[in-house]
């Protein structure tokens, strides 16, 4: 029952992230990813991580995702602009799709050469495995250890919000 969980959920994942970068439409793009994180949820759940599926969902497909949403409604941008003019010329007379199918081959090349040189780690039995991290010692690392970190965060996002309603502000006459 698990594989079959397991293939199913692996599916969507794929399948979604590859149709979001097919859409022409912004906005069913982010919906896809928010599918493909949900997907991602299901995988980590069958790791035996329900803590981080629950914070991919309350995180990822929750406040970036609404954040995405607010960016791309904002900026009203509805469909992708056809590769003519400026697209056209981008990078020595090569479209945005060519760019993209040499940046897709040489992301594939990478993972090849990656998982060829894997080496797996034995797995972990009897009184090896370590003691299951709860919420709080979480809570107490991520605010005392990486509170920096999780600030400079929040920062950024708040920057990525000025910045796109400065972009989409219209000049009236």
């Amino acid at each position: 029952m698990h594989a079959l969980f397991f293939w199913i959920m692996a599916a969507v994942a794929v399948v979604a992230s590859l149709l979001v970068v097919g859409q022409r439409n912004p906005m069913y793009s982010v919906l896809l990813l928010i599918a493909s994180f949900g997907a991602l949820s299901g995988l980590y759940v069958l790791l035996g991580a329900p803590f981080v599926a629950a914070i991919q969902i309350i995180i990822y497909a929750g406040a970036i995702m609404v954040l995405f949403l607010f960016v791309v409604m904002l900026l009203n941008a509805s469909t992708e602009d056809p590769a003519t003019g400026y697209h056209a010329r981008l990078i020595g007379g090569a479209g945005p799709r060519r760019v993209g199918a040499v940046l897709s081959l040489a992301l594939a090349i990478e993972l090849y050469w990656a998982l060829r040189n894997l080496q797996a780690a034995p797995l972990a039995t009897g009184d090896q495995r370590p003691a299951p991290t709860s919420v709080y010692d979480i809570g107490l690392r991520l605010f005392q250890n990486y509170s920096f970190a999780f600030e400079a965060t929040s920062v950024l996002i708040l920057v990525a919000m000025v910045g796109a309603i400065i972009l989409a502000r219209r000049e009236r006459a």
